[in-house]
């Protein structure tokens, strides 16, 4: 059985840190920083969550997973391979469902909580 003391507050810890670049394949324009803080995984490491930041520029996505987002602040848009695109602001929420490929493009650095489940293959 679980107590409290298992939840874990983003506010109250650091989280697992990493510092990375999209692939240079996938880089459209620029060459953005992103850092993401994973906060949990779950041991089938199947659900993530945590916070996710980037500067300025675009790559390709293409997801396996299924992400919910929390635009914690910053300014993106978001574009599919159909050229529909959307854009992105403090406060939105969202779901991204596994099978998205696109563009992620952050005009103003972009924070978000994400929540993600990649299903098992």
């Amino acid at each position: 059985m679980n107590t409290l003391k298992e939840w874990v507050f983003f506010d109250e810890q650091q989280g697992d840190y990493e510092r990375y670049q999209p692939a240079e394949e996938r880089r459209v324009t620029g060459a953005p920083v992103n850092e993401l803080w994973n906060h949990y995984s779950d041991p089938s490491n199947q659900f993530h969550a945590g916070v996710w930041r980037s500067e300025p520029g675009c790559w390709k996505v293409s997801y396996s997973e299924h992400e919910f987002c929390q635009i914690l602040e910053g300014r993106s848009i978001v574009r599919d391979n159909q050229g529909n695109e959307r854009e992105l602001k403090a406060g939105d929420r969202f779901v991204v469902p596994a099978g998205f490929e696109g563009e992620w493009e952050v005009v103003e650095t972009c924070q978000k909580i994400y929540v993600i489940f990649e299903p098992a293959t």
